[in-house]
Parts: C-alpha cells; sequence; structure tokens
C-alpha cells in the first residue's frame, strides 16, 4: 500500500502539542475537516472517540491509529501527526505515543478498512520507519519519509 494514496501534505503536521488523547483526537478532527469540508469536525471526534472507547488505537512503539468510520467519508482518508511530546495513550506496551496515523474510512468499506489498518500496523512495527519520522523536520520532511515507505 503507497501512503501517497491515502495521504496529502495537507494532512500532514509536525510538532502538534497537545496535552491528552482527548484533545489529540479534537485536533484530528479538526485538521481533517479543515483539509475536506465535507466532515464536520464534531461528528469526526465523537466517531473517533467512540472507536477509542472500545479499546485503544495505541499500537506500541509511541504509535497509535485512531481510525473510525464515517458516513461522510467517500475514499479512505489518512492523516499524519507527529506529536511535539509524547502523550498517555492506554498503549498496549504502555508508552507514551508521539507519531499517530488517523484513519477515516467510508462506513461500508469494512474489508478495505482491516486491510488499511494491517497495512499501517506492519509499516509502523519497522523501526526504521518510525525512526526517519522523528527525524524528519517540518510537515514536508514527515510526508516525504511517510510516502518514501
Amino acid at each position: 500500500m503507497n501512503l501517497d494514496s491515502i495521504l496529502s501534505q495537507g494532512r500532514t503536521h509536525c510538532g502538534t502539542s497537545v496535552n491528552s488523547k482527548k484533545r489529540l483526537l479534537e485536533q484530528v478532527a479538526k485538521f481533517i475537516s479543515e483539509d475536506d469540508h465535507n466532515y464536520d469536525p464534531d461528528e469526526l471526534f465523537n466517531d473517533l472517540l467512540a472507536r477509542e472507547r472500545l479499546g485503544s488505537t495505541g499500537i506500541g512503539h509511541g504509535v497509535a491509529i485512531p481510525h473510525c468510520r464515517s458516513s461522510r467519508c467517500e475514499s479512505i482518508t489518512g492523516l499524519l501527526v507527529r506529536l511535539e511530546k509524547a502523550i498517555e495513550f492506554e498503549s498496549i506496551d504502555d508508552q507514551p505515543v508521539d507519531l499517530v496515523f488517523a484513519l477515516i474510512v467510508p462506513a461500508e468499506a469494512h474489508d478495505e478498512h482491516v486491510k488499511v489498518l494491517g497495512a499501517l500496523a506492519s509499516a509502523f512495527n519497522e523501526e526504521s520507519f518510525r525512526r526517519s519520522l522523528r527525524q524528519a523536520e517540518d510537515a514536508a520532511a514527515l510526508f516525504k519519509a511517510a510516502i518514501a515507505h
């Protein structure tokens, strides 16, 4: 899977500052809705929060992949955020999170949703990929590092 099919430079943010998981999800919803006016930020935040309540999307190694389905989503939409400072996320390894890849998928895209989540988890499981994202100096470099994978 090529990340450039679901990620854009406009949905890549570096140095974002939040102090909690809830604030992060609010920021994610805001970033996505600013880039694509099809989304309502409050609705998207509630969808992300509802999914997170089912269990943390922190997959370990300082990475979280918050995701949800949305009736407003026409094609899989990704957003990459590198946080200025890692936050507690209730991850499976109890490590704080500083890399976040949010994923919004069409309501009916069940198989594709699982496939993309698996590909993202596999990519973020590679130390070299995480390192390249953490070394990016700005959003443009972060985007380039992400799509180079």
